[in-house]
């Protein structure tokens, strides 16, 4: 049956079912239906629980993932400020039954956070992180929850800046590992995303020895500052980062691992460039035609030297490409093949990889929207189904 039909389907049942429950509600409690959210609630859902599997052994089992771009990551005027509607338990539903077993929820938290010396983060918008957590392990999902456009502001990871740094990123992971340290195994944290000094002309390519060695500090922080919280959190999976989380011989050298069999690697792969981003440069690339296979392929060959290969798992916690317009039409076919060799690399070496979906489909907006989260449909089935054949066994 083909996907769009079944999706059709689930939300269908999934309409009906919210629809039955708020009914019940009225019924049972007296509410009026004025009373009950639009969005279907998650209420005493089970957090799951620790079976002991090392990175390595939870990472193995899973599948391919989904980033909820662009909305708790949104920087001022919260969750909705970019343009996206507030997440919904529907929503979550439909990427699973597209799926994905994966959902990463980036979350961008220095403008709800109070001043020093505690850097106190907003009651109500830790509820709203956790009530989006909980959609998403109701639905059984691996989750990643991480600290996104954090360089954008406050995290400065170099000399000059850490004495600033490193209090608020300890206090943040310390009310984080506080508030999740119930939920079971497949919870997973990420210490930081894109760690980086903004502007510098090797920003993206793997900074100098001074960032990188901040980076790799920052990294030891996040890992002992989850561990001391204790709960579950004593062996919850954690995913460090390289500088800008850039799969580069300068990033991934210079990264320190670090031993703890709990502990992973995050990293993010838009490659190649010209095909992944319109540039607008005479480089840029509309097509794959198997002409720059080779820059993926170097690619996980550097994942493997510095790392895979001394039994460390990698996460790719950010991949995509840019749909681009080709004759006034997106040319998703082609991503959809790019997709097809990419994922193919990354399974020979067991790399599970999350898709960026920010929900753009304007040219001018880098659009990587896979997922309608204002319709609820799929914007290129074509891509959801070559994603999906990866995994077909």
């Amino acid at each position: 049956m083909k996907i769009k039909k079944l999706l059709a389907i689930a939300s269908a049942y999934t309409m009906i079912l919210t629809a039955f429950t708020a009914c019940a509600k009225d019924e049972t409690s007296g509410e009026n239906s004025s009373d009950i959210s639009d969005s279907p609630q998650v209420s005493a859902i089970d957090k799951g629980t620790m079976h002991g599997y090392t990175a390595s052994e939870l990472i193995s089992q899973m599948k391919t993932g989904w980033n909820l771009g662009n909305s708790l990551d949104s920087l001022g005027g919260g969750e909705t400020a970019w343009g996206n509607p507030a997440t919904t338990q529907q929503m979550i539903d439909m990427i699973r039954d597209g799926g994905f077993d994966i959902i990463r929820i980036p979350v961008t938290w220095g403008h709800h956070m109070g001043g020093a010396p505690d850097y106190t983060v907003d009651a109500d918008f830790m509820d709203r992180v956790n009530e989006v957590v909980d959609y998403a392990v109701a639905d059984g999902m691996y989750v990643i929850l991480e600290i996104h456009h954090e360089p954008d502001s406050w995290l400065i990871p170099d000399s000059e800046h850490m004495s600033e740094v490193e209090p608020q990123f300890t206090a943040l992971w310390q009310q984080i590992s506080e508030r999740f340290k119930d939920y079971g195994d497949k919870l997973v944290f990420e210490s930081m995303n894109e760690p980086r000094v903004k502007g510098k002309p090797h920003e993206w390519t793997g900074g100098n020895d001074d960032e990188r060695n901040c980076v790799n500090r920052l990294n030891k922080v996040f890992v002992d500052t989850v561990r001391a919280s204790g709960g579950n959190n004593s062996e919850r999976v954690l995913l460090i980062a390289t500088h800008a989380q850039a799969v580069t011989e300068s990033a991934l050298s210079g990264l320190e691992l670090i031993d703890d069999k709990y502990v992973g690697v995050a990293l993010h792969a838009y490659i190649p460039y010209s095909f992944c981003y319109h540039s607008g440069e005479s480089y840029e690339t509309f097509e794959w035609d198997g002409r720059e296979n080779s820059s993926v392929d170097y690619v996980f060959d550097l994942i493997d030297e510095y790392i895979t290969s001394k039994g460390v798992p990698v996460m790719i916690t950010e991949y995509g490409a840019e749909f681009k317009l080709v004759d006034d039409k997106y040319n998703t076919g082609e991503v959809a093949k790019w997709i097809t060799y990419f994922l193919g690399k990354a399974g020979e070496q067991n790399i599970p990889c999350v898709i960026w979906d920010n929900n753009e489909r304007t040219a001018e907006l880098i659009p990587f929207g896979l997922y309608n989260r204002d319709e609820y449909t799929w914007y290129a089935e074509d891509v959801l189904e070559a994603i999906m054949k990866v995994y077909e066994e």
